[in-house]
């Protein structure tokens, strides 16, 4: 029978790292996930996912505010 991977939790240390580092870049390379996981304490697989997760949250928030702005659109100049 096929197991599920436990969820991973992370302490707030490890999401500060992770969200500067997401700051930085939201596609890290193989390499850079490597230098993650090594900083964060997890696996780059962890890193990976929590990258995927993270951007899907990032697209979700950005359409958001996309929507926001369209229903409260900053005053535009008007002519007089």
């Amino acid at each position: 029978p096929v197991r599920k991977k436990s969820r991973t939790f992370y302490s707030a240390e490890q999401l500060e790292e992770l969200e500067k580092m997401f700051q930085e870049d939201h596609y890290p390379d193989n390499e850079k996930r490597r230098e993650i996981a090594a900083v964060v304490g997890v696996t780059p697989q962890r890193v990976m996912v929590w990258f995927q997760n993270r951007r899907a949250k990032w697209r979700k928030s950005e359409k958001l505010s996309v929507k926001s702005n369209k229903k409260h659109p900053t005053s535009s100049v008007q002519s007089a």
